[in-house]
């Protein structure tokens, strides 16, 4: 053995050693449980970054474990074309070169992104090696395999013959600068102060944030409790600057607190607006169009961006002396996820999914346990959105994503669905001249079928075999996103969950606790720290300290430490190694002590694995490693080396199993080093410690 562990030496060829033995690659064993994750698919817009590394650390260590308990494991990797957020950052790239996707035609632009979506994708599955991700690349999936859209466009058809898909005119939320609509889940909402300006409406005062928005009101709002309003309602109120008549009605959901107790009613821009609208069959008038710019309003603001009619009526009003007074208001509003602009409520024609049922069901399964969160207050927050759910709109006017397999009759303007085929001819009158809808699918209605989309696509059996699968491990800022729409589609596509338990896991802070970002500077580079320190340190850094659930501070001090602890073990191996194979002698008081803690040791680390206390299961190993191994026992046995001989190399074969999920490459060249004297060729397909 070398006197030091280098990292840069090893690691790649250990990795190849691997793939090539075999042991990513589960067979299906009748009679035997398997333990199957499917990884989430990583988004094939980008690098990995840290928060990744942190995810693929977590699902190995708890795939090595599994595989070395001898249980046929499964970890099927994959990556998504990820809809809005690849075409976002695409877009973005096309800036800086001084281009813009209108300079090409939808084609083109597709085929530019799927170039750059492969080239990503093969740059992450190289990342995901270097972190030493044992997954099965075999069964390696992508959100737009052929085999994979077939089953989407299974899964639409199935949902709209059942009556659950519809077509439908509604308010949404709708990103001007993404050209999109997004669900209620996408949209952020942030705290900020405004400007609350009070009306005069004739013989009522509104208050609104939203002046530029006066010309799509077609009534005005008061609670019927508000005693201050009764004598007004069923009376006519003055539409400001174009003296437009609006009725005054009587409505619950006005606010009695908000403003004057009086709401404009706008139904073309706000969800509340637009409710109140359908109850009472008021009209519908939308004044800002996709694009951010004003329509149907008088000629002077017509084409204006939102934001510079708002000032120009403000102006107007001030002129005409319709401004009673001005507030400043503290409240929330809806912004972008993706550019972090304001995001324009809408009424606009999208494909909608009715989620009341598939909700239901889907609390069922949680609230009966088939469904487990490891932690309570994330399956808190799963209830929580399970329960408030609106229609999914599922539908996104992007071009990069599954096209929806929807085609229009020019003749009657009905659908016809199918399940991705072209129809011959109109499901309602036989015409034979169809247009297929230029919407894409909602990237999380594709993704929320992963687990069994991948299952049913790989190889034969799998689907029955490794479904339902044992965890899907994830950040927590998509339990809403995407782990409750897979228990939903799961369930609805299926019959039964997608996965047994949620493993949520934190983000990755700095070490002053702060979201690590480009524009604060603190950004860690996974793939730089693999190269300086080696995979396992930065492995080990990234679970130290902290349960999976809770966010963790990381710094390049956590994995420089750890990194000492990969070249402890390396010492402790060659000072083993050094000596000749042991003989087998009766052991002594010290080596019956060694082997006590080691075994007891071994227990705790499976016991917090299992209860996927995986920070807590390192520290146990981490401490008999290092001091009750090497501190105490190695010094004891100095002067009695050759009797101690065989113990010495019994508890370094199982304190390498025991390290092994948590530092895989490391503990693999050292076996390497010696597997003549251990009871595998490879350590990863040795067996786990027995109790």
């Amino acid at each position: 053995m070398d006197k030091t562990y280098n990292h840069l030496a090893h690691e790649e060829e250990i990795y190849n050693l691997w793939e090539k033995s075999g042991a990513f690659v589960p067979k299906i064993e009748k009679g035997k449980e398997p333990y199957t994750i499917i990884m989430p698919p990583s988004n094939a817009s980008d690098n990995l970054h840290i928060g990744h590394a942190r995810f693929v650390t977590i699902e190995d260590i708890l795939t090595r474990y599994h595989r070395m308990k001898e249980e046929p494991t499964l970890w099927l990797p994959g990556a998504d074309h990820a809809g809005i957020e690849t075409q976002f950052v695409f877009e973005k790239k096309l800036k800086k070169e001084g281009k813009s996707r209108q300079d090409f035609d939808g084609d083109t632009l597709y085929k530019m992104i799927w170039d750059y979506v492969l080239e990503n994708k093969s740059n992450m599955e190289n990342q995901l090696r270097a972190l030493g991700a044992s997954c099965d690349w075999t069964r390696n999936k992508f959100t737009l395999d052929p085999e994979i859209i077939k089953i989407v466009y299974a899964t639409f058809k199935k949902l709209y013959d059942d009556g659950l898909v519809y077509r439908g005119e509604r308010i949404i939320n709708y990103c001007p600068r993404c050209g999109t609509a997004y669900s209620q889940l996408e949209v952020d909402s942030v705290e900020r102060d405004d400007a609350l300006y009070f009306l005069d409406y004739g013989p009522i005062v509104v208050a609104t944030t939203r002046p530029e928005t006066i010309f799509a009101d077609v009534a005005v709002a008061v609670n019927p409790k508000d005693s201050k309003y009764k004598d007004l309602v069923g009376k006519k109120a003055i539409l400001p600057l174009v003296k437009r008549e609006l009725p005054i009605i009587a409505d619950l959901l006005v606010d009695i607190n908000f403003g004057t107790g009086a709401l404009k009613v706008t139904p073309g821009h706000d969800a509340t607006d637009f409710e109140i609208g359908q109850k009472h069959n008021l009209s519908t008038i939308s004044v800002i169009d996709a694009e951010g710019k004003m329509v149907n309003t008088p000629e002077k603001y017509i084409g204006m961006s939102a934001e510079a009619a708002r000032q120009e009526v403000i102006r107007d009003l001030e002129a005409a002396k319709k401004i009673k007074k001005v507030e400043t208001i503290h409240h929330v509003v809806g912004i972008c996820y993706r550019d972090k602009g304001l995001i324009e409520p809408l009424v606009s024609k999208q494909w909608f999914l009715k989620v009341e049922s598939l909700a239901k069901e889907a609390l069922g399964a949680i609230l009966d346990k088939r469904v487990s969160f490891a932690s309570p207050r994330f399956e808190k927050i799963a209830k929580h959105w399970l329960k408030n759910l609106k229609d999914w709109n599922i539908s996104r006017q992007v071009i990069w994503g599954i096209r929806i397999p929807a085609w229009r009759c020019d003749k009657c303007l009905d659908w016809t669905i199918t399940d991705g085929t072209l129809p011959e001819k109109c499901s309602s009158c036989s015409n034979t001249n169809l247009t297929q809808d230029h919407d894409t699918f909602d990237t999380w209605f594709s993704s929320g079928q992963w687990p069994y989309a991948t299952l049913k696509t790989t190889k034969p059996g799998d689907f029955d075999y490794f479904y339902p699968t044992s965890v899907m491990e994830t950040a927590y800022d998509i339990i809403p996103f995407w782990v409750i729409r897979m228990i939903m589609l799961g369930l609805y596509s299926t019959g039964d969950v997608p996965f047994k338990d949620v493993l949520i896991h934190g983000l990755v802070r700095d070490k002053e606790g702060q979201k690590i970002s480009k524009s604060k500077g603190n950004v860690i580079d996974p793939l730089d720290m693999t190269q300086k320190y080696g995979a396992d340190a930065l492995r080990m850094g990234l679970i130290w300290g902290t349960l999976v659930e809770n966010d963790i501070s990381l710094s390049e001090d956590n994995i420089r430490g750890q990194r000492n602890f990969a070249n402890k073990i390396w010492n402790i191996a060659r000072f083993v190694l050094l000596e000749p194979k042991g003989k087998r002698i009766k052991r002594n008081e010290d080596d019956n002590w060694i082997v006590k803690e080691l075994k007891i040791t071994g227990k705790k680390v499976s016991r917090l694995l299992d209860k996927y206390r995986l920070n807590e299961a390192a520290e146990e190993i981490y401490d008999f490693v290092w001091h009750k191994f090497a501190d105490v026992y190695l010094e004891k046995t100095k002067e009695r080396k050759p009797e101690a001989q065989k113990t010495l190399e019994y508890v370094l074969q199982e304190s390498l199993k025991l390290l092994h999920p948590f530092m895989p490459f490391v503990t693999e060249v050292i076996w390497q080093e010696a597997k003549e004297r251990f009871d595998s060729l490879t350590l990863i397909e040795a067996s786990w410690p027995k109790g």
